[in-house]
């Protein structure tokens, strides 16, 4: 039986389980003395989206166009986190980040709604063009003089 730590929860209708994820431990970069040169904390989290067997085919072709800069050649979405020292709160942190990533490429754009001005507001542009028109050619004309 399937428990809440099985699986990420993205969404109401969708769960990644954790046996899709791929996770790899290594040293984090940057200064922090002895301690960094031995521990591996720096998390990455790998997540095959073409492979995954929880998704719909709508759900897939909208990740694979909404990530398609993120995702590798073979369609592997991966999140690094070597936030802090700790290699179990950085592998929460990556999940954490790997969750909201596919949260907010599933959103759908809503579809911009084309509009028209109103006549009034065309007749208010069009009235202001010839005021500043009327403008520029009365300045030329006093020149002239």
């Amino acid at each position: 039986m399937k428990t809440e730590s099985d699986e990420l929860k993205v969404s109401g209708f969708l769960a990644i389980p954790r046996s899709e994820l791929v996770v790899r431990a290594s040293r984090s970069g940057g200064p922090g003395g002895q301690h960094v040169n031995t521990s591996s904390t720096r998390v990455e989290v790998v997540w095959n989206v073409p492979a995954s067997a929880v998704l719909f085919d709508d759900q897939r072709n909208t990740l694979m166009t909404a990530l398609r800069t993120r995702l590798s050649a073979a369609g592997d979405l991966r999140v690094v986190a070597s936030d802090t020292r700790s290699q179990a709160r950085n592998r929460a942190l990556a999940e954490t980040r790997l969750v909201e990533i596919v949260r907010r490429a599933l959103i759908v754009k809503k579809a911009r709604k084309k509009t028209r001005p109103t006549r009034s507001a065309v007749e208010r542009r069009l009235a202001e063009k010839k005021l500043q028109s009327k403008r520029k050619h009365d300045r030329n004309d006093q020149g002239e003089d």
